[in-house]
């Protein structure tokens, strides 16, 4: 491990700290940097993954091409294929002209894909093929094309698992894991957490031009026990906060302890639910969103036909009491002096109950509960017989308090 070349890698990209994990994943990526290797880089939001694939990818032979970073989970899974590898005109609604994607614009340089975990399984399938072969195909095209793409993909989910859970390929796994490369979190990197506190401190003294914010011994080591779960993001965030609002300068445990969560918690996510023994993280806030619509969609069209229904109903209701047909037969008694208007008497229509529209909420939670009973609890084939996915399945149990 060369110490020089690793400190002047810190100096040119901003990066504060001195544990030997943080280092061992400096000296990982200049290892690397000079071949053409795919690199993984892993570790939890907020820990600084994005600066390494630069760091791969100035310090490679590809330097002098182009560089494209990709954050797979902001961008729509229905255009995430266009995105990446491009589309003909008219390939569908909207494409008026064809794109290339970052494949073809990336050739010769690198493709950082970050949040990788992210990508939909039809994706994952595209993606190892150009892995493999360097190739793809536009979306509504057939004709193969050629790139010549390092790819150094990020994410903070655990792949492995996703592996067990059928949300990742395992072969695009060991592809994209040639050579793994570990940040660590925050709450693992000792006195980093100091040194990080005084260089965002010392930013914002000089960028506000105002007296900066130090720590007494004993604030230094609260710093270094709380458990940082957004990891060096939350740490800034804090840092600014105490630097503009504390009318100390001299931030005492006490005065530290008044700015820090009281109850810090691992999972800033949505919380995991069990799923037959093993937690789920749906980590995917897009998935979950484009679900959540098309789900709304889906209760929209379904109340537009009940009340079309509803108002045939009783369109047939009045035209059968304005034709008079709204009678009633009543069994003819045995004396014959009856005459006939007393045997059958035009019967008032009874006036309705207002019919009562069941809140769409009350309808979902219902049919999630009859699909849970029928499945026996299988929550993957229940969320099939709904027409849902498991993950919004998951988001709608927690939602209707149904985890139990």
């Amino acid at each position: 491990m060369d110490k020089e070349k690793i400190q002047k890698i810190k100096l040119r990209y901003g990066i504060v700290g001195s544990c030997d994990a943080l280092n061992r994943a400096i000296d990982i990526s200049l290892q690397v940097a000079m071949t053409d290797l795919s690199v993984l880089v892993t570790g939890e939001n907020g820990t600084g993954k994005e600066v390494f694939p630069r760091i791969i990818h100035d310090n490679s032979a590809r330097k002098s091409h182009k560089y494209f970073a990709v954050n797979c989970g902001s961008i729509p899974e229905g255009t995430i294929d266009s995105e990446l590898f491009g589309h003909e005109k008219g390939a569908f609604t909207g494409a008026v002209n064809e794109r290339q994607g970052y494949f073809a614009a990336a050739n010769g340089g690198t493709l950082f894909l970050d949040e990788v975990g992210e990508l939909p399984l039809s994706t994952q399938a595209r993606l190892l093929r150009v892995l493999e072969t360097g190739e793809y195909i536009r979306v509504g095209s057939s004709e193969v094309r050629k790139t010549d793409v390092r790819i150094v993909a990020a994410t903070n989910v655990d792949l492995p698992k996703a592996i067990e859970e059928g949300r990742f390929r395992q072969d695009l796994y060991y592809r994209l894991n040639t050579i793994p490369v570990s940040i660590p979190p925050l709450r693992e990197r000792g006195e980093d957490v100091v040194m990080l506190f005084r260089r965002f401190a010392l930013d914002m003294s000089e960028k506000y031009n105002m007296p900066g914010v130090k720590l007494t011994p004993e604030a230094a080591t609260l710093l270094m026990k709380y458990p940082w779960p957004g990891n060096v993001r939350e740490l800034k965030n804090i840092t600014e906060n105490i630097s503009i609002t504390s009318p100390q300068r001299e931030i005492t445990a006490e005065i530290l302890q008044r700015y820090l969560p009281s109850s810090p918690s691992h999972a800033l996510s949505v919380a995991p639910v069990q799923v037959n023994g093993k937690d789920n993280s749906f980590a995917s806030e897009r998935e979950i969103l484009y679900q959540i619509l098309f789900d709304l969609r889906r209760d929209v069209s379904e109340l537009k036909r009940k009340l079309e229904t509803r108002d045939r109903n009783a369109q047939h209701v009045r035209e059968m009491e304005q034709g008079g047909e709204y009678i009633e037969a009543v069994e003819a008694p045995s004396t014959s002096n009856v005459s006939s208007d007393e045997i059958i008497q035009p019967r008032d229509p009874e006036p309705k109950q207002e019919e009562r529209i069941i809140p769409l909420e009350e309808q979902e939670k219902e049919a999630i509960k009859k699909a849970l009973i029928v499945a026996g609890g299988r929550r993957k084939e229940a969320a099939e017989s709904l027409g849902i996915s498991e993950r919004t399945l998951y988001r709608k149990i927690k939602e209707y308090g149904l985890e139990k």
